[in-house]
């Protein structure tokens, strides 16, 4: 016989399921981001091994423990994070939950080393989508490093093409750094995914030498 007492019990346990399926992070859709050179997120990621997570936390944010979950929607330059959230694509569509990469100065984050001309950009996919393309961009000559990054501080010097099948597992895509840049510029790399209305978007730090 079924006892209110019971019946209490099955709403009680169906209702907490519910939240926690609700309120649990949506894991297939946080899958990859730029390793080299090395993504202001994947760097949060590396902090957090080398420094502890209270240090690393309070410089990166949440990103320290999902460099792989920064998905917001595709169409950039068009459409896609607003100016001032792209480096944090919005706060990943939740995944991450706050915009602490989108803090900018001059000297806030740690630079990767690299020159003007072929770069090697790599991505590591902690699962793969099926992909439309990859689009690149630097800032431009003449872009304040202390304000926060918006689609007039960049310019686009690359597009990979793909035919809507899986990524090619440790692909490199060659990007050329152009000839004038030199010091400080943000390299912005975005993944558009084809079933789904998603990209990811990651920013890497470069201090640039000719």
């Amino acid at each position: 016989m079924i006892t209110k007492k019971s019946r209490f019990s099955v709403v009680l346990v169906i209702t907490l399921v519910s939240l926690c399926v609700l309120f649990t992070p949506k894991q297939a859709s946080a899958h990859g981001y730029v390793s080299s050179p090395i993504s202001r997120g994947y760097q949060g990621y590396l902090d957090n091994q080398r420094l502890g997570w209270v240090q690393a936390h309070a410089i990166y944010g949440n990103v320290i423990s999902n460099p792989q979950s920064l998905e917001y929607l595709k169409g950039f330059p068009e459409r896609g994070p607003r100016d001032g959230r792209i480096a944090s694509a919005e706060g990943g569509l939740g995944q991450i939950g706050d915009f602490v990469l989108d803090d900018q100065s001059e000297n806030r984050w740690t630079k990767q080393d690299i020159s003007t001309g072929n770069l090697d950009i790599r991505w590591h996919y902690t699962a793969v989508h099926r992909t439309t393309k990859w689009h690149y961009y630097i800032t431009k000559n003449g872009w304040n490093p202390n304000e926060p990054l918006s689609r007039e501080s960049f310019e686009k010097i690359s597009e990979v093409s793909h035919d809507g099948s899986l990524p090619v597992i440790n692909e490199v895509h060659k990007v050329n750094i152009p000839s004038d840049r030199s010091g400080y510029h943000v390299i912005l790399a975005v993944w558009d995914i084809a079933d789904t209305p998603n990209a990811f978007y990651n920013v890497i730090d470069a201090n640039i030498t000719p």
